[in-house]
This record gives C-alpha cells, structure tokens and sequence, in this order.
C-alpha cells in the first residue's frame, strides 16, 4: 500500500495519491481579483490539470467540497459548475459557505477522484 504526494511543499502536497485514488488540495483561482465566475473557471481549470496529471479526469471525480465566500455567489457558481461536469458523471458534492484565506478569494473546492 504506497502513498504518492505530488507537488509537495513544507505544507502540503498538492495531490496525494492511495489506492487508485487522488486527492487534491484545496484549488483556487489564477486571478484573484476576478468575479465568482471568472474565479471558479480558473480553479475548475487547474482541477483538470492535477487530474490529468496522475491520469484522472473530472468524469472520474467521485467527491467535490466547494467553499463560498458568500452564498450570494451560489446560483453564478453553480452556472459554471454546471457547464464544466460531464452529464451523468457529476461527482458526490456540498458546498458551504466559509471564511477564505485571503479576502479576494472567492471560491475554492477541494476534490477526490479515481484512478484508472
């Protein structure tokens, strides 16, 4: 039973994988100082890159916990939520509002995924 971490700093790693399973990190934005739509594109965008790179996809996501800054963001959010999973293959998901860690952000999500 081996643990892969990728991408790993002093704090964390980026993935890490066990049994045929990723984990990702909590995802965030590229520009910070974007809309809620802008913002979760981008996070959606590097989610799909760490997938790629231990061999997954967002049609092999099993778990997604989004977290808000405001559950005014909700129904935006979800518009581009909605056009980036693959029909009937949305993974299991709650979403919540939180304090972020910096003020600017907006949405982060963090996701678990299978392996093939």
């Amino acid at each position: 039973m081996s643990i892969e971490r990728h991408q790993v700093s002093e704090r964390m790693s980026r993935i890490v994988v066990h049994n045929n399973t990723a984990y990702l990190c909590g995802q965030v934005a590229e520009d910070r100082s974007a809309g809620i739509a802008e913002q979760t594109r981008t996070m959606l965008a590097k989610v799909d890159s760490l997938l790629e790179s231990v061999g997954s996809s967002r049609e092999k996501m099993l778990s997604a916990t989004i977290y808000l800054k405001t559950m005014a963001d909700f129904a935006e959010m979800n518009a581009v939520w909605d056009s980036w999973t693959v029909p009937g293959q949305a993974p299991a998901r709650a979403c919540v509002e939180a304090a972020m860690a910096s003020p600017e952000l907006l949405v982060e999500i963090s996701v678990i995924a299978a392996i093939d």
